[in-house]
Formats: structure tokens, sequence, C-alpha cells
């Protein structure tokens, strides 16, 4: 089975990872917001936007916001997600044969880069650094746990953004690995002049 095709398949249901309901998906998601460095970003960039459940939270936090998955059913309920979003574009597409023009102030990689072969991974990571504005930030969430649809590990997927920029962050749990990377290294704290 395709890619498009696995996913298109899962998608039949309105929300087939339960994102909507499981503690573990609000967790997560709480812990991402909660990771960006900054309250506002001016241009933002979602990879794997899936439903959309995400992309909601990350419309409050961005100027615009791009959203971006595989699967013509993922973006149709991405859409009815963020409907109340003007400032929120979803986009079909496949990364990174695919990509979007200009820069972004934050581009988060929620749980796709371990669909993608390792060579597509590598390719995606150059290419997120080319699209990062100077002071832009990347954010990637991966489920640790091995599965069938998995081509690379988590750890790989986050190799390949360590090779590329420095890491701002890291949290790690025995089911998650949520991290952040930027050319721009300035704390929280002294960006608020605390430190």
């Amino acid at each position: 089975m395709s890619d498009v095709a696995y996913f298109n398949a899962l998608y039949q249901e309105e929300d087939p990872f339960q994102y909507r309901t499981r503690w573990y998906e609000r967790r997560k998601r709480a812990l991402t917001l909660a990771s960006l460095p900054r309250a506002r970003f001016p241009r933002g960039w979602e990879l794997g936007c899936s439903n959309g459940v995400l992309t909601a939270a990350l419309a409050e936090r961005c100027d615009q916001l791009l959203a971006t998955d595989l699967s013509e059913g993922a973006v149709a309920a991405a859409r009815v997600m963020t409907r109340g979003h003007a400032h929120v574009t979803i986009e079909q597409a496949r990364h990174p044969q695919s990509w979007p023009a200009g820069r972004f102030d934050l581009i988060v990689l929620g749980e796709m880069g371990y669909y993608l072969t390792p060579d597509d991974m590598q390719q995606t990571a150059a290419q997120v650094v080319t699209s990062l504005a100077p002071q832009g930030v990347v954010i990637a969430c991966h489920w640790r746990v091995s599965f069938e649809q998995a081509r690379c590990s988590a750890a790989f997927v986050h190799a390949q953004l360590d090779a590329c920029l420095p890491r701002l962050f890291s949290y790690r749990d025995e089911d998650m690995l949520l991290e952040g990377w930027s050319a721009d290294t300035t704390s929280v704290a002294e960006r608020e002049g605390l430190r």
C-alpha cells in the first residue's frame, strides 16, 4: 500500500489517532506548545498537520500559518478544524518533493519524519534549514516506539536536525521525543532580560 493510500484509509475516520480524546495526545500537544520559545511567530509552517488539532492551537501563536499533509482526508479535516482562522492555509503536499516558497519563523514537524525514507528525511532536514528565517525555530515531536510503517526512528529523524542546527531544548520520556533547534540560541529568560 502506498503512503497516500495508507493515510487516506486512516482518515476515513474523523480522528484516527484520537488527538481530541486521548490524554497522551492532549499532553503531547500541551508540551509542544509550552516548548515554543516565543509567544508569537510571524510566519509558521506545520509539516504533517493531520486533522488540524495542533494546527488550530498553533494558529493562536502565528500571524500566518501554513499546514501541509500528504493525505487528502487529513487536509479536508484540517480545513474544517481551522475554518475560523483566515490566516491559516492548509495544502496537500508530499515532502521533501514539494516545498513552499519563502522563509518561516516557526517550523513544526509533528510525528511525520519517520514516515520518510532516511534519504528523504536527510533532505527534509537540509531544506528545513534553508526555509528557516535567521532567528527561526524548528520543533519536532516523534513517537519513540518502533512501528510497522516507520521507515526510520525518532532518534534518526532528530539526529538529522541536530546535524543542521544547534539544539535549543530536549524533552524525552519512554513514549516521545520533543526537541527544538535554532541558529539563535538566546534563551527565553535572556530574551526577557531576566539574565
